[in-house]
């Protein structure tokens, strides 16, 4: 059984008609990895003052650790990226306060 413990975010996107198991069949079919879909939530405002932004369809899924490397580079072209790189780029003011507490920056 492989391990997951990569958190990637697909900004951006809804979720297939066929939920988390067609999400995980797609990625296996089209990259080879395997993912487990873990959540996906909308974004808060850019700015507080502005409501008229925010409300974005983000999902979140780990990919398998065995799969990491070949992942790595491929997944760039489909615009994930890997849940600390949205922190350190300062995204993360886009979730509430408590999705931050539960998915912490892991190195």
């Amino acid at each position: 059984m492989s391990k997951f413990n990569q958190l990637c975010a697909l900004q951006g996107t809804i979720m297939p008609d066929g939920g988390a198991k067609e999400l995980e069949k797609f990625f296996k079919e089209e990259m080879g990895v395997t993912v487990k879909f873990e959540t996906q939530v909308k974004t808060l405002p850019d700015n507080p003052e502005c409501t008229e932004t925010g409300g974005r369809n983000d999902i979140f899924f780990y990919i398998a650790d065995d799969d990491i490397d070949k992942f790595a580079v491929p997944r760039l072209q489909m615009g994930i990226r890997w849940w600390e790189d949205v922190l350190g780029n300062e995204g993360g003011y886009l979730y509430t306060k408590e999705f931050l507490e539960k998915y912490k920056k892991s190195w």
